[in-house]
């Protein structure tokens, strides 16, 4: 080995990088790497220049993935062929990856914290052992949704008898009017109401798009909990064991409404007490929580997502309210903040009109449809007649009702 690489690895070691590290940045064994550094004096053979490898362009990507999670060498595998339609060995990416998760698993663990208004963190709990009935006195099934504020550890729960993205966006509405705020992200686990299909990163995943729209109305950024990775979520899930040990054990309760009262009582007791990891009290710490305040109110209703049918109108309140043409079959969002109606697609507000105090009535921007009467003539034009455009009907301008 050549004096100066062999100085250059001990100085490697000095600035800090690990055995994997070295050996892998001089193409050579993870012990020999600890060996040279370890030598007092120069060895005596030579080092010889390393032979480019076919994984070595592949060492960042997997390096990214293995952040991630600790994916298996197979799955690594299967990923690089499907991203850059290149096999490679997998005794190569096996060596690589036992190097990398023994480097990482050495690390001590890291208590995950947030800064104040950062994020809060969500989920389900299922309570299989408790009974609930509907008005009819059918059994229902018992669920709670937590959300706990990761800076002040603020708690919220609210029992449910189903798991739909309706439900969960009405719990999410409920939790920040408790709080007064919500903060500028939420960290989930890879509940089907937040993604439809989670891939290894995030930007890849088919994200839910009801609850993706409402994320984009409030405009907090929704976060994937990376998979096999508990600790990231470790408050929600302390919470959801706190809930069945301290709240649960022994309750009694009439129906839905009761519990739910006792679970506010709870909140407000936990909420106010000293917190065993900040050594203080949620609702004093709540007051350092930089929150986003709601400045528009989301209206959820059982059924808020709306269809556009083929004149460029949806239905609300027996009443109907236009769209742009280009969102024609599109599913979209209704949200209703005082007197002004606002529809969402993708989370994008492309329509805002007054709300009708009246019933099968027709609010129309004229805006919507000129680009139809500039392309069509004839009976194309039969959305300007009579039956549409009434001398009662009031024309909505976006212009006048855009409080973006």
């Amino acid at each position: 080995m050549k004096g100066e690489i062999w100085m250059e690895i001990r100085n490697d070691k000095l600035k800090g990088l690990s055995y994997t590290n070295i050996a892998r940045k001089y193409n050579i064994d993870r012990r020999t790497a600890k060996k040279y550094v370890n030598l007092e004096s120069k060895p005596k053979y030579q080092y010889k220049t390393p032979k480019k490898r076919k994984i070595d362009k592949y060492i960042e990507y997997i390096d990214e993935l293995l952040a991630e999670a600790p994916y298996s060498a197979v799955r690594i595998q299967e990923q690089i062929k499907d991203h850059y339609n290149e096999k490679i060995s997998y005794t190569a990416i096996q060596k690589h990856v036992k190097e990398t998760k023994s480097e990482l698993n050495k690390k001590a663990t890291v208590r995950f914290e947030t800064m104040p208004g950062l994020q809060a963190q969500v989920d389900w709990g299922f309570f299989e052992n408790y009974k609930v009935y509907d008005y009819l006195g059918n059994e229902k099934k018992l669920y709670c949704f937590l959300m706990i504020l990761g800076y002040s550890r603020m708690r919220y729960i609210e029992f449910v008898t189903d798991m739909t993205t309706s439900t969960l966006i009405k719990c999410h509405v409920n939790a920040f009017k408790y709080f007064g705020r919500y903060p500028e992200e939420i960290l989930y686990d890879n509940m089907k109401q937040v993604v439809i299909k989670r891939m290894l990163k995030q930007k890849d995943s088919q994200m839910n798009k009801e609850f993706e729209d409402f994320a984009g109305f409030l405009k907090f950024k929704p976060i994937l909990c990376r998979p096999y990775r508990g600790q990231t979520k470790g408050k929600v899930e302390r919470t959801v064991r706190y809930v069945r040990e301290n709240l649960m054990l022994g309750i009694k309760y009439k129906d839905l409404i009761d519990l739910n009262e006792k679970a506010f009582k709870w909140c407000e007791k936990v909420n106010s007490k000293t917190h065993s990891t900040t050594n203080e009290v949620p609702k004093i710490r709540l007051l350092e929580e930089k929150l986003n305040k709601m400045a528009r109110e989301y209206i959820v209703e059982d059924n808020n997502i709306r269809k556009v049918e083929k004149d460029c109108l949806i239905s609300y309140q027996n009443n109907k309210y236009s769209v742009p043409p280009k969102y024609v079959y599109r599913h979209v969002i209704v949200a209703v903040l005082g007197s002004i109606l606002r529809i969402y697609c993708d989370g994008n507000n492309i329509a805002t009109h007054p709300l009708s105090s009246g019933k099968r009535k027709m609010i129309i921007s004229k805006s919507h449809y000129d680009l139809l009467t500039t392309n069509h003539t004839g009976k194309d034009n039969e959305i300007f007649n009579d039956s549409l455009f009434d001398e009662n009907i009031k024309i909505s301008d976006l212009g006048v009702y855009n409080y973006e």
